[in-house]
């Protein structure tokens, strides 16, 4: 039988491409977004969209285009980083709207114009630096790597994708079993009779061990804040400290984390950040210059490349828009202030914006959540001096920041995705069309998630610890309050700030997430660190890329699944 030969342009950008990319966007998005709530951090998604992609457009389609797959990865990553950017700042009006009803009073909608704003900002900003990270510097983009080896591998991609499925499928079954039977935690030390305060209790999250699974070796850094915690400093408290501090320690874990393990885990974020300003000094200078040679460059106007023009004609347009936004969005806001907000808001997206492109480049770990902590404290201090009651100062300062957090999210999702498209032979002209196709649909569908999960479970509980909103929302209080607990802040702050300038700034941000975090969720967490490392070692380094990661990708969207359609009959009903 003679072979079909197809004539015209090799397929791209495509309505295929575009509408599965929407669809397996808002899987992912939902997916992460409840994942993040309850972890802290989030995961990224071109590589899910890619296995996901190859299953439907090959699988089901039969279709066999890789840079039509890469559009669509590309797609609903920019759709799915949303949820990392919004879930570490929306958040925290909620939380503190308990303390503050008037907060809970803001426009959902003009919340999402704003972050979308912030995210074509985000990308118009980053997409000039692409040559000089990815073609002259050549930064390794981890992530972005594997995705290409997906892509480049169209077989292998429906095979991950069966294995995906069906990991969903057992980890949404345990959840909802877990959901019935009313049981989330296994309290074992209370089985063996160790004192409350070591704190061994497990969360029973099937989701958690795929995404511990999935951090492998270097995920054990977040353990190791918590193991800190509560196996090493706890005891040593209990035995030497202070009638103050005896009395938390006989409190139990309660206590202990909410007054002195939690501030120190808030300071390590921050320190950790401001290092990484320091450290990346050298590449926001290489930034710079390689704006300016975009700017001169001719081919930037045509070709494979974006023109120049349009990119700051994204940044003038988003920066007006959020002018305005502010303005409606705050009643007390004076244009003198929008405008004052809204300049510190666009530098810092600049600055992050670089900053953490180069730390996902180099190691692929975001530094996202102390850029947000950073921008939002100094944009609450600007609203309060500028006359803002504490209300309305409290909501101009979470609107930019989820703005600014959005943008930094999409910012280095597109670095990432232009690098596996360097690798297979993608435009980067087309990617960067279809990160602006999918930057409007991540805020609507995260803001529908938040207030979801906000009338089931309420964000800041148990259930769904949201532990960056909460970590935004203690700063806020103090800042507005005037009660910083600076001793505390200020030793997490300095072993963060010795973590980053010792080039380890991600270590400084998972083991002040380890203080921070339930340490029910760190328990059970390194469970599937440890399974990564057996896996590794027993079953090689193949094997898990074939078998073992599509397997935790599959656990996280199972579980995460059935909590937000659980979360959506408790709505209903």
């Amino acid at each position: 039988m003679a072979a079909v030969i197809r004539k015209g342009p090799y397929p791209e950008i495509t309505w295929p491409a575009v509408i599965v990319g929407w669809f397996l966007g808002i899987v992912i998005a939902l997916s992460m977004g409840y994942a993040a709530l309850i972890l802290g951090f989030s995961i990224e998604g071109s590589e899910l969209a890619a296995i996901l992609g190859w299953g439907i457009l090959r699988g089901v389609m039969r279709r066999t285009s890789i840079v039509e797959n890469n559009i669509n990865q590309s797609l609903a990553s920019a759709v799915n980083a949303a949820s990392s950017g919004m879930m570490f700042s929306v958040p925290a009006l909620f939380i503190l709207s308990e303390e503050d009803p008037g907060l809970i009073g803001f426009s959902r909608v003009l919340m999402v114009l704003c972050c979308i704003a912030g995210a074509v900002i985000g990308l118009s900003f980053v997409i000039p630096l692409r040559k000089q990270m990815i073609d002259f510097n050549r930064l390794a983009y981890p992530g972005g790597i594997a995705t290409a080896a997906i892509l480049k591998s169209p077989g292998a991609g429906l095979r991950k994708a069966l294995f995906m499925i069906g990991a969903a499928l057992v980890s949404g079954l345990a959840h909802l079993a877990t959901l019935l039977l009313g049981e989330e935690n296994w309290h074992l030390g209370d089985a063996l009779g160790l004192p409350p305060y070591l704190n061994v209790v497990f969360y029973l999250s099937i989701m958690t061990i795929g995404v511990g699974f999935l951090s492998g070796r270097n995920g054990l850094w977040f353990g190791a804040g918590g193991f800190l915690c509560y196996w090493f400093l706890a005891p040593l408290l209990s035995q030497f400290g202070g009638g103050e501090i005896q009395g938390l320690v006989e409190g139990g874990p309660g206590p202990l984390r909410g007054t002195l393990f939690r501030p120190a885990g808030i300071g390590m974020l921050i320190g950790a950040a401001v290092g990484s300003i320091a450290f990346a000094a050298p590449m926001i200078k290489s930034a710079i210059q390689s704006m300016q040679k975009a700017a001169k460059d001719s081919s930037g106007s045509g070709g494979d490349e974006m023109p120049i023009g349009l990119l700051y004609g994204g940044v003038g347009v988003g920066s007006a828009v959020l002018i305005v936004l502010g303005i409606f969005l705050v009643p007390d806001m004076t244009v003198s202030t929008a405008l004052m907000m809204t300049v510190i808001g666009v530098l810092w997206i600049w600055v992050a914006g670089v900053i953490v492109s180069e730390c996902v480049g180099r190691t692929n770990w975001s530094p996202l959540s102390g850029m947000t902590l950073i921008a939002v404290t100094i944009l609450t201090v600007v609203a309060t001096r500028q006359g803002l009651a504490d209300t309305q100062a409290i909501i101009a300062s979470v609107l930019m920041g989820a703005a600014i957090c959005v943008a930094i999210s999409q910012a280095s999702d597109m670095m990432l995705d232009l690098k596996s498209g360097y690798l297979v032979g993608a435009r980067p002209k087309m990617q960067a069309y279809a990160q602006y196709l999918g930057t409007w649909l991540g805020p609507i569908v995260v803001m529908g998630l938040i207030l979801v999960l906000h009338d089931a479970y309420k964000l800041g509980s148990d259930k769904l610890p949201a532990p960056q909103g909460q970590a935004l929302a203690s700063m806020i209080e103090g800042v507005v309050g005037g009660d910083v607990p600076i001793h505390r802040y200020g030793a997490g702050a300095g072993l963060g700030l010795l973590f980053a300038l010792s080039g380890f700034g991600g270590i400084g941000v998972l083991v002040g997430l380890g203080f921070y975090m339930p340490f029910a969720i760190v328990l059970t967490y390194t469970i599937g660190n440890f399974l990564r490392i057996g896996a590794d070692r027993a079953l090689g380094r193949g094997w898990v890329d074939s078998t073992g990661i599509p397997l935790a990708a599959g656990l996280i969207v199972g579980e995460a699944l059935v909590g937000v359609g659980n979360a959506m009959v408790i709505v209903i009903g």
